[in-house]
């Protein structure tokens, strides 16, 4: 009896418990404390996972919280339903395999899904790792392209305003004013006082001419001293006195500073000799060597600075008044020749100065930060950055460099975008990593386009196709100048007028196939 009780009471508590059990798989019930249980794993050994803290069995390092998902039930779900692409390791990036098995460091390779490998191009980095790895970001802005050029150029003399002081008869110089190089002369000034017995015989003529009443041979004695070019002053003082004087004196014609001296007291002159030499300092030249690349940065009139090292922190301005037609063939630089205006006189021919020319290639265009700009042959890489920690390799075209440090783009990038300044090369070995890896799975997949690509390829699929011609070269309209062709469109370097489209090529359009028609002799047209 004793047994048939103990029988029936297990019965029904392994009802009950049957019942319980339906229930809560029928409800969905489940134990709150294993969804909201706090787990931990290490960094470098992500299939250690425990339910407490402590230390990693393989490495000894400390484990790290896992950080909890905003639903556990719904990926719970989806992750059924994903499929694996490949099997990569967690400890060297390059090693991938089909099947889960251990990489090379006897590490389990962890799954990597199908809609986690198709986003190759695109780089995910967390807030944490941005912050780690230092990314700082840079605009594309639209803006003037500026270029300078920067070379050392030497003070010279105005050759314009230098003036060789010479005399058109013989004497003998009795007394100099002027005594001594580098000494500063205004117009009219005194320079030396000389005799000649040439100038002294002909006032003697005019002299005696005038008081016998020949005034037709006194006027072309006269006219004969002033073709001699005897001062005016002392012409005035002859025909005021009608008396011959033996010593003159001659005057300075221009302002300006003595650069070199031949006169010597006593000596006896010949004409056309050159006893004097004047520079007039207040304007004053710099020539500069300009290398053969920079010559197309150069025009007439443009602005020019300069520096100089015993004035720091005084900039002199100028303009660019002759281009030299010719070039050094040892060096390979043009001679530029500038004129700057010379207050207090300390610009001094010798000095070396620094120069800086900057002229303005292009009034509005996209610029990129140069920091921004990855080479790699003739692929030009910039990242742009995505929202959500997203960062989008592109390859873009870009011209010129300005003087700020920002180049012109010509394709590939919009005005407002975001892109990578620094650390960019930490991306680039991530972007190169991941299409590398896409690569050695699908040899023959075509390399994924970027955001703006494929916008591009969107918007030219949307339009009909139709065939056009394509210039490659532009030409000047000038006649004389069409021998030179350009790559880009613009104004003539030569003569400033607009560039027109030369040699086309017309660009390919598919053609589509013929429609094939039944033929009259094939079987089942009888």
């Amino acid at each position: 009896m004793k047994r048939k009780i103990i029988l029936i009471t297990a019965l029904l508590l392994l009802g009950i418990a049957a019942f319980l059990a339906v229930r809560s798989l029928t409800h969905g019930e489940h134990p709150s404390s294993a969804s909201d249980a706090q787990l931990y794993t290490c960094g470098m050994h992500p299939q250690i996972v425990q339910d407490k803290p402590g230390d990693c069995p393989i490495c000894g390092m400390k484990l790290q919280p896992v950080r909890k998902q905003p639903s556990s039930a719904q990926p719970a779900a989806s992750e059924g339903e994903r499929k694996i692409k490949y099997y990569k390791s967690t400890m060297l990036l390059g090693e991938i395999s089909q099947t889960p098995r251990k990489d090379s460091m006897g590490m389990d390779m962890v799954p990597v899904y199908e809609d986690e490998a198709a986003e190759t191009a695109t780089i995910a980095v967390d807030p944490a790792t941005i912050q780690t790895m230092g990314v700082r970001l840079g605009e594309v802005t639209t803006g003037p392209l500026r270029r300078a050029v920067r070379t050392v150029g030497v003070v010279d003399f105005d050759e314009t305003a230098l003036t060789d002081i010479t005399t058109k008869f013989k004497g003998w110089i009795k007394k100099l004013y002027v005594d001594a190089t580098g000494r500063e002369v205004k117009k009219g000034e005194p320079l030396f006082e000389t005799y000649s017995p040439e100038v002294y015989n002909a006032e003697l003529e005019y002299a005696s001419l005038t008081r016998s009443g020949n005034s037709p041979l006194a006027k072309t004695t006269l006219e004969r001293l002033e073709l001699l070019d005897v001062p005016g002053a002392h012409l005035e003082k002859l025909t005021q006195s009608g008396k011959a004087s033996r010593a003159i004196t001659m005057l300075s014609p221009a302002n300006g500073v003595v650069i070199e001296k031949n006169a010597v007291a006593g000596m006896m002159f010949e004409p056309g000799m050159n006893l004097y030499r004047l520079a007039d300092l207040s304007i004053v030249w710099i020539k500069a060597q300009i290398y053969e690349q920079d010559m197309p940065f150069v025009r007439l009139g443009q602005e020019a600075r300069a520096r100089i090292a015993s004035l720091p922190g005084e900039v002199f301005a100028g303009r660019v008044t002759y281009v030299y037609p010719t070039l050094d063939p040892k060096t390979r630089t043009a001679q530029v020749r500038m004129e700057f205006h010379n207050p207090g006189l300390r610009l001094k021919p010798g000095m070396f100065t620094t120069v800086e020319l900057e002229s303005e290639l292009t009034p509005s265009t996209l610029l990129v930060p140069e920091s921004a700009v990855l080479r790699s042959g003739e692929t030009t890489t910039v990242f742009v950055a995505l929202d959500g920690g997203r960062f989008d390799p592109r390859n873009i075209s870009i011209g010129l460099r300005d003087s700020s440090g920002n180049y012109q783009v010509l394709h590939g990038l919009a005005a407002g975008e975001r892109v990578v300044t620094s650390a960019q090369f930490m991306l680039d070995s991530e972007s190169q990593l991941r299409e590398a890896i896409q690569k050695m799975l699908d040899p023959n997949a075509p390399p994924k386009p970027s955001a703006a690509e494929e916008h591009a390829s969107m918007t030219s699929d949307s339009a009909p196709a139709q065939p056009a011609e394509t210039p490659s070269t532009f030409v000047c309209p000038m006649p004389e100048h069409g021998n030179v062709e350009y790559e880009h469109g613009g104004k003539c370097p030569i003569c400033s007028m607009t560039l027109i489209p030369g040699k086309a090529t017309a660009a390919p359009v598919p053609t589509p196939a013929p429609t094939p028609t039944p033929s009259a002799h094939a079987p089942g047209n009888h």
